[in-house]
């Protein structure tokens, strides 16, 4: 039974996303469902040999996690640490400890992610190289109203008075 303060994980629509040949996840969102405002939480299923998200670190927004089942490892930093079903793992905001969930076991891997909800935010991927800044809309889902969902290269930068008159 499912009202507006309450969802069973089965009742949860999935929506699966990919990209490349790394990325590979479905999404259950939870907060959206719950009417929640101040904290985000979903379900992500990642496929073996997966990954939901690119290393990234939070500059403002602190992550949980909870693994509900399967195994796999989480980087933190330059670090990789083995995680397993019963895992609580905690990503604050750093831009000195970049984290990332992967799946290197044989069998689904399915935890729950719980996020502070500030914004504006900012994150920083250091594999890529870019900056992604997210204001006027929660992070952590794309823009349903005006809002700046902007990424850029981190070496890109101006002046502060260019193209000002």
């Amino acid at each position: 039974m499912s009202n507006d303060r309450i969802i069973n994980i089965d009742e949860l629509q999935f929506k699966r996303q990919t990209h490349g040949e790394s990325f590979d996840a479905e999404f259950g969102m939870v907060a959206n469902k719950l009417n929640a405002s101040k904290l985000g939480y979903r379900v992500t299923r990642v496929p073996a040999g997966k990954r939901a998200w690119p290393l990234h670190a939070h500059y403002v927004n602190e992550e949980m996690f909870f693994v509900l089942s399967g195994a796999g490892e989480v980087r933190i930093g330059d670090e990789t640490y083995p995680i397993k079903q019963g895992d609580f793992i905690s990503a604050p905001p750093s831009p000195e400890e970049p984290h990332q969930i992967n799946n290197n076991s044989n069998a689904t891997l399915t935890y729950l992610c719980v996020s502070t909800m500030l914004e504006p935010e900012i994150v920083h991927y250091p594999d890529s190289n870019k900056i992604g800044v997210i204001a006027g809309t929660p992070p952590g889902r794309k823009p349903d109203r005006d809002g700046l969902f902007q990424f850029v290269d981190a070496d890109t930068s101006l002046d502060y008075w260019d193209r000002e008159k």
